[in-house]
């Protein structure tokens, strides 16, 4: 079992920045990959970005690569989302998930609510 906690959302302008953390805890391992995911008020849940937690290596959506960047402290076993740049449509619930290749993700955080004014 995996747990997941994410923090860090809130009410930020248009052009802001914002850093959102996930805590891990529980049955981890290196070969884990993590993942943020967003899901806004009518949408379907859409991925953000992933990192595997063993090499560090990234992966981001076409809507916010050079804005967001996703990684990881090992020693806190903490991942964090440094989102730059935040615009409107940026505004939805981020989610932290973690999936052992080759599954699915299938651990979920409760979500952080991310809201940016124009």
């Amino acid at each position: 079992q995996v747990k997941l906690v994410e923090s860090g959302g809130g009410l930020v302008q248009a052009g802001d920045s914002l850093r959102l953390s996930c805590a891990v805890s529980g049955r981890t391992s290196s070969r884990y990959y993590m993942g943020w995911f967003r899901q806004a008020p009518g949408k379907e849940r859409e991925f953000v970005a992933n990192i595997n937690w063993s090499s560090g290596s990234t992966g981001y959506a076409d809507s916010v690569k050079g804005r967001f960047t996703i990684s990881r402290d090992n020693t806190k076993n903490t991942v964090y989302l440094q989102m730059t740049s935040l615009k409107p449509e940026d505004t939805a619930v981020y989610y932290c998930a973690s999936r052992l290749p080759p599954g699915q993700y299938n651990y979920w955080g409760q979500g952080t609510q991310v809201t940016v004014s124009s």
